[in-house]
């Protein structure tokens, strides 16, 4: 038996995500609900490790974790990313699903559970580029790889770099540099 599945408006989402309990996080992503359970200390780690790298080579640039970012693209989109790479200051006076189009990069960990790893891989990989945010960043738990995406067009990027953890990963501009995932093993 296959299910119809609907687009939820806004209004129906504000009303969900609002009414979820603390250790779920509730997004949009192309008309579709996603209900993921709060990242574990791992998950932290690998962002915090991408966090000291980035502030050590770019101090005027912030990662912040767990934004809400509206993500517009065909359909209007509410994703609360693992790491928002943006200006200092960037986000001051933004509401809680902040304009995403100063983000100059967005960070993804995989959750803890494998089942949960596609929506990272692809749906929020496209959901992304649709919304032309300039380079999309996937730590790969499962896989052991990190995955650099960047210069989105016609709504998909159109290139990509993996590195294995323990190797250097090369981040395309504004970044420019090799990011160690040692850290990320």
């Amino acid at each position: 038996m296959s299910v119809a599945q609907t687009e939820v408006t806004l209004d129906e989402f504000d009303a969900l995500e609002a009414a979820a309990p603390e250790n779920l996080h509730v997004e949009l992503i192309n008309g579709r609900i996603l209900v993921t359970p709060a990242p574990d200390g791992d998950h932290d780690e690998n962002v915090m490790s991408v966090a000291d790298q980035l502030r050590a080579r770019e101090p005027q640039l912030r990662v912040y974790q767990e934004r809400g970012l509206a993500v517009p693209s065909y359909r209007a989109g509410r994703a609360r990313v693992d790491g928002a790479v943006a200006p200092v200051g960037y986000f001051r006076g933004q509401p809680s699903w902040a304009d995403s189009s100063g983000v100059l990069m967005v960070i993804e960990v995989t959750s803890g559970r494998e089942a949960d790893a596609d929506v990272d891989r692809i749906e929020k990989r496209d959901a992304y580029a649709q919304a032309a945010l300039p380079v999309y960043l996937l730590i790969d738990r499962h896989r052991g790889e990190a995955i650099v995406h960047w210069d989105p067009e016609g709504g998909r990027y159109l290139h990509e770099c993996r590195a294995a953890f323990g190797a250097k990963l090369e981040l395309p501009e504004p970044f420019g540099f090799a990011l160690d995932t040692t850290e990320l093993a």
